[in-house]
Formats: structure tokens, sequence, C-alpha cells
């Protein structure tokens, strides 16, 4: 099995699915793509011809590409059942999506690079309107999964139940990106305490941005 994992050291989206490999035991081969230099490597021609989307992550397996980050993780899930990252019965795997998909989809586009991006440049939006900015809806965000995390942990260090699954997966980069833009985490201290357990495994510890070979 070969796999190529296009991705970039800080994008939160690969750090999900490096996290993903990791837990399943896979080993890859790692393509950076430069977010910021000569206007985004991503935009190149070559890269787009390869993915249309210009983005990262994009897993490269023997030729597939499976683009965007849920999908490469519930591919992986698929192709490497073991260990789960969605187990449980119907209601259980759905609620741990349901977790996962408010990070990829309600949290994590409203501060990706490409909107922070167009509130400086296009909006002309100074840094501190910009991180405020950030900081509300990661916050909005963390209000439902502070919530969720309380009524479906079993230990306080997992996002559902008492081992990883895909929740904690989606989870953690989001937390990462929380602060950097100085969330206060007063009112998460079940995210934190989560967050807290999940960087200490090895997995997750190994796929931290700064761990990265790109890592500037």
């Amino acid at each position: 099995m070969a796999l190529k994992l296009y991705t970039y050291w800080r994008s939160s989206a690969a750090f999900r699915v490096r996290i993903a490999l990791n837990l399943k035991g896979l080993a890859y081969e790692s393509v950076p793509r430069h977010l910021m230099r000569d206007g985004g490597e991503q935009r190149s021609r070559e890269y787009l011809a390869l993915n249309p989307q210009g983005l990262v992550p994009a897993l490269d397996h023997d030729g597939r590409l499976v683009t965007q980050s849920l999908a490469i993780c519930e591919y992986l899930e698929e192709i490497r059942p073991e260990p789960r990252l969605l187990p449980g019965d119907a209601a259980a795997r759905a609620q741990i999506r349901a977790m996962a998909l408010a990070v990829a989809c309600d949290i994590h586009p409203l501060n990706n690079l490409r909107v922070l991006q167009y509130l400086r440049g296009e909006l002309r939006q100074e840094d501190e309107a910009v991180n405020r900015w950030a900081r509300h809806w990661i916050g909005r965000g963390f209000e439902a999964l502070e919530q969720w995390i309380g009524r479906h942990s079993a230990d306080g260090l997992h996002c559902h139940g008492s081992g990883v699954t895909l929740a904690d997966v989606f989870l953690l980069p989001q937390v990462f990106n929380a602060r950097r833009v100085e969330l206060d985490f007063a009112p998460y201290r079940r995210i934190k305490a989560v967050a807290a357990h999940l960087e200490a495994l090895p997995a997750f510890d190994a796929a931290r941005p700064e761990r990265q070979p790109d890592a500037e």
C-alpha cells in the first residue's frame, strides 16, 4: 500500500488526516504544498490538475486520489478498520460524525486561511479584527461541542465514549487554531480536558504542526 499525503504543516485539515493515518498505523509519504509561498503552491497548475479544488489535504493511494479531510478519514476507516474511529451502533456513529462535522463544516470554514486572507485583503480588516472574527465563530461552535462532550463522553477524556473516535481527530486541530487566535478557554473546560489528554497520545503528538518536516 503506497500512500502519499499532500499536506501543509499548519493546515488543521491536514492535521486531522495525519492523526488518522497515525492511529491506523499507516506509513505515508508527506508531500508539502506551501499555502503561502508564491501565491500558494496549492494553486499551481500542476496541483490543480491533480485536485481541482486546490486544497490540502489530498491522499494518493496507489494512484487513486481522495480529497476532503472527512472523506479521507472515512476512506481510511474502510481500508483499515482497526482501530475503529467510528465505533458503536448507528446512533453512536451518527453522533460522532455530527461532532466531527461541527468542526469541519461549521467552525473551520469560517476561520480557514482563504477566509482570513479575504478579510485582510479585500475587506481590509486589521489583524485584531480578523482574530476577533475567528474567536467569535470558534467560540460559537465550541459552545455546542462542550455540551455534547458533557452528554456523550464516558470518561471526560474523549469526545464520545471512552476511546479515541473521529470526533477527537477533528477536535484537537481546531483547538490548536483556537489557541493561535487566543481564544479564552475558560468556558470550555471539557474541551480543554479532552485536548490535554489527546495531546499526550503518540498518534496525536506526532501529527502536531511543529513536528512536520515542512514546519517553519
